[in-house]
């Protein structure tokens, strides 16, 4: 069996990679470079796709199509909001006989719609966060006792001009008062509004990870943000497996199924500090960054994926190891440099450099290097340094 990852320099491509090479099947990996991540991956073949999916949507699913049928690829995975979107979009140029494990177009783009979500969770019996719906730049009347808070535009690929025809991605900003909110706002394309404007809700993040398929649900896992980057919120880069919160999971569990979900999906959330209730966050229709962890401690999420799409019949999965931690290093070493920059006090400078020179080998995986396959860390290095011109 082929299997054809998109959008090979994310982390989740080279985690579903080295996985699914694991699991014996023939694994190629595409990109726009010659170099990936998970292209450079041990016995993984790398594949060229100039077309990108955010300004051609429709060109990028039609270049994916001639690759999968140059390949006869049985499945194929996409890792990203832009490249899922595109290829569900334009379903129709691939060919039939590709199976591609997504929910369908109108069930993505709800789940992506963060204002729809907040309303599908809070019907899921999940909390929600304090919000403003803000629908366009010239919102005047901000709320002062909201800040500091996160501005959200309602999708993360929205149209990039008027016609509609390309995209872009846009992201969430800390806003520290309604002077900076205004000036987040005017920078935002039309296609982002409506905007979300957040309390900020103080704790760690926890992330609640599914995979269901035709209404059965066949894997469960849970882990705990503990570094971020930038350090106020982000991108995880060092994060711990947990055991799943009964009522996370039965919130989640029920948003998925009034979604009518099929493949995987990330729910995420703040556990607040003051009162321990789960705050929900937004809901990622696609594998996630931090993929290599769920696979560390024992739910291999892309293998059960791919058997569930093949039409095997797939055991649930109730188990696995808490209190394994994967660190990507690269992006903790970002992470600790804003925190050596950003000011704060000496102690907390300190504290910041020992927590991350402090390794508990029994505990921690390395998320990028592997001993066994060390290319993809290799060529990650190797474009933190200035004289390679990014190797692409």
């Amino acid at each position: 069996m082929r299997i054809l990852i998109t959008d090979g320099d994310e982390r989740s491509a080279l985690a579903a990679a080295r996985s699914l090479v694991a699991a014996g099947y023939d694994v190629h990996a595409a990109a726009p470079g010659r170099l990936s991540l998970a292209g450079v991956s041990r016995r993984v073949t790398p594949r060229a796709i100039g077309a990108d999916p955010l300004a051609d949507p429709r060109g990028y699913a039609r270049a994916v199509a001639r690759l999968v049928r140059e390949l006869g690829i049985d499945v194929l995975l996409p890792v990203t909001d832009a490249s899922v979107e595109a290829l569900l979009e334009y379903r129709d140029e691939l060919p039939p006989r590709v199976q591609l494990p997504l929910p369908d177009l109108r069930a993505y783009r709800q789940a992506s719609d963060k204002a729809q979500s907040l309303e599908l969770a809070r019907s899921a019996g999940l909390d929600i966060p304090e919000s403003v719906v803000l629908v366009g730049p010239d919102s005047r009347d901000l709320p002062a006792d909201f800040f500091p808070a996160v501005l959200k535009p309602h999708r993360s690929v929205v149209p990039a001009d008027a016609s509609r025809a390309a995209r872009r991605k846009v992201g969430v900003q800390y806003v520290a008062h309604p002077e900076a909110c205004r000036a987040a706002l005017g920078a935002l394309p039309d296609g982002a509004f409506p905007v979300l404007l957040q309390r900020q809700v103080h704790g760690p993040g926890e992330g609640l990870f599914l995979l269901r398929w035709n209404g059965r649900m066949i894997a469960a896992f849970a882990h705990r943000r503990l570094r971020e980057k930038p350090p106020e919120g982000g991108v995880s880069v060092y994060r711990e497996s947990i055991a799943v919160p009964p009522q996370l999971l039965a919130g989640g569990t029920k948003l998925l199924k009034l979604l009518d979900w099929q493949g995987v999906a990330m729910v995420e959330c703040k556990r607040e500090i003051k009162t321990g209730r789960h705050v929900f966050m937004e809901v990622n229709g696609r594998l996630w960054g931090s993929l290599q962890l769920a696979v560390d401690a024992g739910v291999d999420f892309p293998t059960l994926l791919v058997a569930c799409a093949l039409g095997r019949s797939v055991p649930a999965v109730n188990t696995y190891r808490e209190g394994v931690r994967s660190r990507w290093l690269w992006g903790d070493i970002d992470h600790l440099y804003l925190r050596l920059r950003n000011g704060g006090r000496t102690s907390g400078k300190l504290a910041a450099a020992l927590n991350f020179l402090r390794v508990h080998p029994s505990r921690d995986r390395e998320e990028i290097w592997r001993w066994r396959d060390p290319g993809p860390f290799l060529i990650e290095s190797l474009r933190r340094l200035p004289f390679t011109g990014g190797i692409k």
